[in-house]
């Protein structure tokens, strides 16, 4: 069993950027979003992936992950998944021993950047870095299958 172990974080600041490692655009749908799992479908340059995860709130969730070929990702996005799709770059800045991903949004999410740092196990110990903000971990609206349905653009208070 594949147990996800993540904190989520708004941000004080743009100065992640500077210590920005790599930068990966994503784009990926939803096939189903239920109360206790989500489906997703998720496009990275060449690749592509089935993804399931269960719909704990929280910093555990349950997460299985495949590889599927790309042409079939590409079809299952354009016909099966639904809309809007959720588009991103991902930004990797290493800080101590940790990759933090920095989720850039586009489209129907642009202007929202959520930070986000996987641990190996629960109550582990992490630095934050400066330009963190609040911690959003809990708030079910920063979970991308949540906004696949609510968009940041049509969030009224922010």
């Amino acid at each position: 069993m594949a147990i996800e172990i993540e904190h989520k974080f708004l941000l004080a600041n743009d100065d992640w950027r500077k210590a920005t490692q790599k930068s990966i655009k994503y784009k990926q749908g939803y096939l189903s979003s239920q109360p206790t799992s989500s489906i997703r479908i998720r496009i990275s340059d060449k690749q592509a992936w089935l993804n399931i995860k269960s719909a704990t709130i929280g910093t555990q969730r349950l997460e299985f992950e495949y590889e599927i070929p790309l042409t079939d990702a590409q079809e299952i996005i354009a016909t099966l998944c639904g809309k809007p799709l959720i588009e991103k770059t991902r930004h990797l800045v290493p800080i101590a021993d940790n990759i933090w991903e920095i989720d850039e949004f586009e489209g129907d999410n642009h202007g929202l950047i959520v930070a986000e740092i996987e641990l190996s196990k629960a109550g582990q110990n992490f630095t934050k870095p400066h330009w963190l903000g609040v911690e959003v971990t809990h708030d079910l609206r920063y979970y991308n299958n949540n906004l696949s349905v609510n968009p940041y653009k049509n969030w009224g208070n922010k």
